[in-house]
């Protein structure tokens, strides 16, 4: 069984953001890496954000499986975090929603191909899975 899809999307945002904003930035991180892996991918991000309904929302118009984790996944995938935010610390214990929740949802062994990038109010990282790398 597959640790997960090729490419793992992580993704957060501010309260109230809205799903254009989202899916934008999603659309244009992805834009800059396309061809990184099998096609296989979905949305990641933390179990807190399941009553924002623009990630979901995004999710549907980007027409990508959207899985809520847990905060336990994303604190053990915190240590391979690029960025870091004391804002995001406080309130949900890891250093960035979106690259643990790109790391914690590509699976072991996964690496950040996209740190966070934030605009809008919303944030976005790309966690590539091993097998979805190409050499």
């Amino acid at each position: 069984m597959s640790a997960g899809p090729a490419l793992a999307i992580g993704v957060g945002c501010r309260k109230g953001c809205a799903a254009e904003a989202v899916a934008a930035l999603v659309r244009r991180v992805l834009s800059l890496h396309a061809g990184a892996a099998d096609g296989t991918a979905a949305l990641f991000t933390i179990v807190d954000k399941q009553a924002e309904p623009g990630i979901a929302a995004a999710a549907v118009a980007l027409g990508l499986p959207l899985v809520y984790l847990p905060r336990a996944a994303l604190e053990a995938a915190a240590p391979a975090a690029l960025t870091r935010s004391e804002r995001v610390v406080a309130l949900f214990g890891v250093p960035s929603v979106a690259e643990t929740a790109a790391l914690a949802g590509a699976g072991p062994g996964s690496r950040l191909l996209a740190p966070r990038v934030s605009q809008d109010g919303a944030t976005c990282a790309i966690a590539v899975s091993q097998r979805g790398e190409r050499s």
